[in-house]
């Protein structure tokens, strides 16, 4: 029997997770995630003007990574969950629903890797460097992301009774419909039951994993992807523990869920990137945008001429432009030093 010590430190819920002005839904799940890409630009854009970058560059990339992240995350999210959508009973637009929650991060940074490498391209910048300086940013988001999970009362665990177990609260939508599923809802103020709070233990063990990669850099000054593989890394050993504890609705693979799979594959593939990428770190010259193109030389005007010159190292200058009477003076004075050497050369030999 659960003591009342133990229900006085369990956690609430909030009562709901949208608020309306109006017309226009304020959701606190959109709010988060916001947040977190606006703190994952402004650190990460700190870390790469650190590590030698140009400052303004991370705002760059990300209008071209956020878009693709954000389609990634939901198409892995709505793949690794196809019945709910299309199967019997599901609606296929809800699957264009993404602030009713539900964006898988390992398809958010595979497809946001794509965009930030078309970003990289078009900078003439290293997506591997960039990686690096915003890993420990991208973690912190997704760290902050999790909070939208607790105001929809979603991705929580068994139920239990330990003290810092999470209450889960029916709620009644605008229709008259109660359910503790139900996001747009407003709490009853009646326990369905009390979970673990999966979401909590993941953002925790997040804010562990920026701590450490913060301190690896430091301390090894490590590059070349490999802190953003030390970050892949360590998410995926915490989301296979915390996924195992989760008892939402998920698919599943000879009786375990599909993320579990996921986490335990990435973690290896990051693993030997780790240890197989180039050591050391980049130099901070080679973060700095590529010179554009070359630009096209100016045309000569009428009258002018090329004429190329040497450089105090011998190697030929850029041409320059003389014109027709400069140019005979030149060849005129060319030619009287010619003569006067054969001259020269001539009272040589007649001594």
């Amino acid at each position: 029997m659960t003591s009342t010590v133990d229900v006085l430190a369990y956690i609430p819920s909030p009562p709901q997770g949208v608020w309306y002005v109006g017309p226009v839904a304020l959701r606190a799940y959109a709010l988060f995630i916001i947040v977190g890409i606006v703190v994952a630009i402004v650190w990460g854009d700190r870390r790469w003007v650190a590590r030698g970058g140009e400052k303004g560059t991370v705002l760059d990339i990300a209008i071209w990574a956020v878009p693709f992240g954000l389609i990634g995350g939901r198409l892995y999210h709505v793949m690794t969950d196809w019945p709910t959508y299309f199967g019997e009973g599901g609606d296929p637009v809800d699957a264009l629903k993404v602030w009713q929650g539900g964006l898988g991060i390992w398809g958010a940074v595979a497809l946001g890797g794509v965009g930030a490498w078309i970003g990289c391209r078009r900078r003439g910048i290293p997506l591997p460097a960039l990686g690096d300086a915003v890993a420990p940013a991208i973690l912190l988001a997704q760290a902050i992301g999790r909070l939208g999970n607790y105001f929809n009362q979603e991705l929580y665990g068994r139920e239990t009774e330990v003290p810092w177990g999470l209450e889960i609260f029916d709620r009644r939508n605008d229709v008259g419909q109660v359910s503790p599923q139900l996001i747009d809802g407003v709490s009853t103020g009646e326990v369905a039951f009390v979970v673990h709070p999966t979401f909590l233990y993941e953002a925790l063990w997040n804010v562990l994993i920026v701590i450490l990669l913060v301190w690896v850099d430091r301390r090894f000054r490590i590059g070349h992807g490999r802190l953003f593989a030390l970050y892949v890394a360590g998410y995926c050993a915490g989301r296979f523990w915390i996924e195992l504890m989760r008892s939402d609705h998920a698919s599943l693979i000879a009786g375990v869920r599909v993320n579990s799979f996921t986490s335990a594959l990435v973690f290896v593939a990051a693993v030997v990137y780790f240890f197989a990428a180039t050591k050391g770190r980049e130099d901070p010259a080679d973060l700095r945008p590529a010179d554009g193109e070359p630009v096209a030389d100016e045309p000569t005007p009428v009258g002018e001429k090329k004429v190329e010159g040497r450089d105090e190292d011998g190697k030929a200058s850029a041409p320059e432009s003389v014109s027709d009477d400069k140019a005979a003076s030149t060849a005129s004075a060319g030619g009287d030093a010619g003569t006067k050497t054969i001259d020269s050369k001539k009272d040589d030999a007649n001594e």
